[in-house]
């Protein structure tokens, strides 16, 4: 057997143009994430970048809030609400965040449309593409080739731009000084646009994305999807403007095959629902479009469920899309009130573990520590401490107040001392730390220790 028989060569697939409701949409979408995406890092909110990710600091600065590693359980918050979230939207309405929101999906429309600017419709790209290289090919190539390349370095730019201020990066790049990791994520980031929006299009949806393997196990008979009224639509064949296709004995399908040629993916959507649809709308635009000039109902192509096709109720609400409705509400909920009670200050107490104890020159039972005082406000504050626990309680710091910088960390010597017959002759006791902010009082955050005593005593 040979290897012509087991493997087909890929065929590109020239989208054809169409005009409809759906598409309107997925423009409207496009262009509010392409902005979204290229806007968002030149905005800043009280001096600090709207959203940006500094790596070298450790900050994540994101709507004028200040993240810190220590905030991690935040960021594995977001992740586990946008992987429900997308499941949610998945039970309920398929593959929609493929057809309309996913960065493959987005990069890749833009795409085509510098392709249709430089090479024409789909016709005439197919003929440019199978005719001989020749002076009008190498233009319209070339000129696409400026238009893919320039895009996906802005592109890469901006994408190191989330990680780097922005401006800073341009008078850098203006004056050919960029450092070495950032040129290196630039073109990388820029290469990968380029190659998966310009040269894999679907392919990355047919092969290479995880999401379209297993989302089937997240859809049922009330999912809504892309569907052919069979019932409606057969028999096919062609007719005249004006027949009655009962007459002939057909169905309102003329097969025409508009749907399979202005689908992204290269399916025909008449052979049921496949897992290479991304439902986006295009096959029932081109139907819609068709049946108005026949005058036939519109439909015959539409987002519906397997239910309603067999004239059966459908349900929005079920099982799964309850339980990912409360976890939704649930998990949104913890993360803005976790947001709302954060505090601007961190307190970790680290025991000196040489002494546990010892006997001051006054007679006085002292403890050691390190205090590590982390600023996760954008503003510096000078901090000063309080204990509370026993009777006669005291502490000291070096220095007595601590002035530390917007995200900074510092780690403070600290003394805790407590006469010995304030205790309570069991080994130990608990105590309670203060860091409280002179400028704002308050801004302050407790932390427990144990004070450790001689026992019997």
């Amino acid at each position: 057997m040979t290897a012509e028989s087991m493997y087909a060569a890929h065929e590109k697939i020239h989208p054809r143009e169409i005009k409809g409701r759906f598409q309107t949409i997925r423009k409207a979408t496009v262009f509010a994430l392409l902005g979204v995406f290229y806007v968002v890092p030149w905005i800043r909110i009280a001096g600090e970048p709207a959203v940006l990710f500094d790596l070298p600091a450790r900050q994540f600065h994101v709507l004028g809030l200040t993240f810190w590693p220590q905030d991690f359980f935040y960021l594995t918050l977001l992740l586990v609400i946008c992987a429900l979230g997308l499941f949610f939207v998945t039970s309920l309405a398929g593959r929609v965040w493929c057809g309309y929101a996913c960065p493959q999906t987005v990069w890749t429309e833009v795409f085509l449309w510098m392709e249709h600017w430089t090479e024409g419709k789909r016709g005439k790209r197919i003929k440019l593409d199978k005719g001989p290289w020749n002076r009008e090919k190498i233009l319209r190539k070339g000129s696409k080739q400026i238009l893919w390349i320039s895009f996906a370095l802005l592109t890469g730019f901006t994408f190191v731009g989330f990680f780097t201020p922005i401006t800073d990066l341009l008078s850098r790049a203006a004056a050919f000084e960029l450092g070495p990791w950032e040129t290196f994520w630039s073109l990388f980031y820029g290469f990968a646009t380029y190659f998966n929006a310009g040269f894999l299009r679907e392919q990355v949806c047919l092969y290479m994305c995880p999401y379209a393997r297993f989302q089937g196990a997240m859809f049922d008979r009330d999912t809504l999807v892309i569907s052919y009224d069979e019932q409606r639509g057969e028999p096919r064949g062609g007719r005249a403007r004006g027949v009655d296709p009962a007459s002939k004995g057909l169905g309102h399908c003329i097969d025409c095959n508009l749907c399979v040629q202005v689908c992204p993916t290269g399916i025909d959507i008449r052979d049921g629902l496949q897992y290479e649809c991304i439902a986006c709308g295009a096959c029932i635009d081109a139907c819609n479009s068709v049946m108005d000039k026949l005058d036939y109902p519109r439909g015959l192509v539409r987002y519906t469920t397997e239910n309603a096709l067999e004239q059966k109720p459908s349900r929005i609400m079920r099982p799964r899309t309850l339980i990912y409705t409360v976890l939704l509400v649930a998990l949104i909920t913890a993360g803005a009130t976790g947001l709302a009670l954060r505090e601007p200050v961190r307190l970790d107490i680290l025991t000196d573990r040489n002494a546990l104890y010892r006997e001051t020159s006054a007679g006085q039972i002292e403890n050691s520590y390190t205090f590590k005082l982390t600023n996760m406000s954008n503003a510096t504050h000078t901090y000063q401490f309080d204990v509370s626990g026993p009777r006669g309680i005291t502490i000291e710091t070096d220095p007595s107040a601590v002035t530390i910088g917007a995200g900074e960390t510092l780690s403070i010597p600290a003394r805790i001392q407590l006469d010995p017959s304030d205790t309570t002759g069991i080994g130990g006791v608990d105590v309670t730390v203060t860091a409280k902010s002179m400028r704002d009082k308050a801004i302050q955050h407790s932390e427990t220790t144990r004070f450790r005593t001689p026992v019997g005593r």
